[in-house]
């Protein structure tokens, strides 16, 4: 499931992945990102990794992937929270070919990623 996190910054979506996360659940923060993009006209995310991606079902990783391309042009900052240093690298990598500004922190860090999303560009 991907659960809000408690007291994230209003201009970021911010959530927790917990065990199984499904379409419905990518619904939801799709929902919320058309809110946050009508009201900032950017979308800036943050994504804290507390169950392994496979536990990811194959609906919500094509919702996922439809979340992106339907917002390319309005990414701003996203930050992936991970004690996957491999998932990290790739979200540093995706910054390079993605518009935006795409970061890996430890878990550790979730509050300076947090401050790090939410600031102005």
């Amino acid at each position: 499931m991907l659960q809000p996190i408690a007291n994230a910054p209003e201009n970021i979506v911010a959530y927790q992945a917990i065990g199984e996360v499904t379409k419905e659940d990518f619904d939801r923060v799709m929902r919320e990102a058309d809110e946050k993009i009508a009201k900032y006209d950017e979308l800036n995310y943050l994504l804290k990794l507390d169950t392994p991606i496979k536990n990811f079902t194959f609906s919500a990783w094509m919702n996922d992937a439809w979340f992106g391309i339907k917002n390319l042009t309005k990414w701003n900052r996203c930050a992936i929270v991970t004690d996957k240093e491999s998932i990290q690298k790739f979200t540093e990598i995706f910054s390079k070919v993605m518009v935006g500004e795409f970061r890996g922190y430890d878990p550790e860090k979730l509050q300076e990623a947090m401050e790090w999303v939410s600031k102005e560009a």
